[in-house]
């Protein structure tokens, strides 16, 4: 009943459809095996894959890595919580409202900020020159994602109201063909869809979160293999930081590796790339406490049910 519960507030609350994991098992803690939840737009742990450095490194320990794909962070936060993997990577708002459904994870470390990675783009003709035109326009974004704290600090920083806006709630795919439609006026989004609007149709930005919003990624972990599988995750942790640096150095390089496993234009993914800090650290307080900062936002905006505290999905929170 649990499981089936956080299902369907994950699945309400971010308008996506959640994969089906009812029927998975929750896994008994296995020493020697790591399973990471990955998805293909997350460039760094998508490059770690098709390296297998990590894949070796821990063999040689004894240690078999298996790597699970998933379509968005919702659908992996669940598979966190019924035990299918035991880390992944997220964005900074699938982590609220799986804590406000009850899911069972740790933050245990963080991509430094990338505000560059996200934005409100127009259409190349638009007549919308600056967030304060916005007002009655109808504007497209994933529920509950990044971007809608993104929009909701961008109207804040300009005077304007969330109700001044129409936010249309699409997922990124049918997003694109309204906003090529004209169904929509704006639409907030992250890369690399930013990137391949403006490549691909000429979009232009308004504002990106410069200034706005923090954009962190996070590194999430199922709670008791978080307290006993510290080394492993140091190691991880240590593949990541090396492979991150290496992106930031080797821009083009990178980007013709990533392009054809993530399936974009090697353009595009340079472009995300620049606009991704590739900077992996351990999780700290004053990191966890701007992420209470968008729990509390979300709840004032009745989009998660109860208020939270984030510290709680932490090692140190219980």
């Amino acid at each position: 009943m649990k499981r089936q519960f956080l299902k369907k507030a994950l699945g309400i609350a971010l308008g996506l459809s959640v994969i089906s994991l009812s029927a998975t098992v929750h896994a008994e803690y296995n020493p020697k095996l790591l399973r990471i939840g990955f998805q293909k737009s997350a460039s760094l742990l998508t490059l770690l894959k098709a390296e297998g450095t990590l894949d070796k490194r821990l063999a040689a320990q004894g240690i078999e890595v298996k790597w699970v794909e998933f379509p968005a962070g919702p659908q992996l936060l669940e598979g966190l919580n019924v035990g299918a993997i035991d880390f992944g990577y997220v964005g900074e708002a699938p982590p609220i409202f799986a804590q406000a459904a009850g899911a069972n994870f740790v933050y245990v470390g963080y991509e430094d900020a990338e505000p560059k990675a996200e934005a409100l783009i127009v259409p190349k003709d638009s007549p919308i020159k600056a967030v304060t035109d916005l007002k009655g326009k109808k504007v497209a974004l994933n529920k509950g994602s990044n971007v809608h704290y993104l929009l909701v600090k961008l109207l804040e920083k300009h005077g304007l109201k969330y109700t001044d806006i129409q936010p249309v709630f699409i997922p990124p795919a049918d997003a694109r063909a309204a906003f090529e439609r004209g169904s929509v006026d704006a639409w907030v989004i992250w890369d690399p869809y930013t990137a391949a609007a403006q490549q691909q149709i000429g979009a232009r930005i308004v504002a990106d979160g410069t200034g706005v919003v923090n954009n962190y990624g996070f590194f999430l972990a199922e709670r008791e293999f978080a307290s006993k599988q510290g080394e492993v995750i140091k190691q991880l942790f240590d593949e990541l930081q090396q492979h991150g640096l290496w992106i930031t150095k080797n821009y083009k390089a990178a980007a013709s590796k990533i392009a054809p496993l993530q399936g974009l234009d090697t353009a595009v993914v340079e472009q995300t790339l620049r606009n991704f800090s590739h900077l992996i650290k351990p999780i700290s307080e004053p990191v966890l406490d701007a992420q209470q900062k968008l729990g509390d936002t979300f709840f004032e905006l009745k989009l998660i049910p109860k208020p939270i505290r984030v510290k709680d999905a932490s090692l140190a929170g219980k």
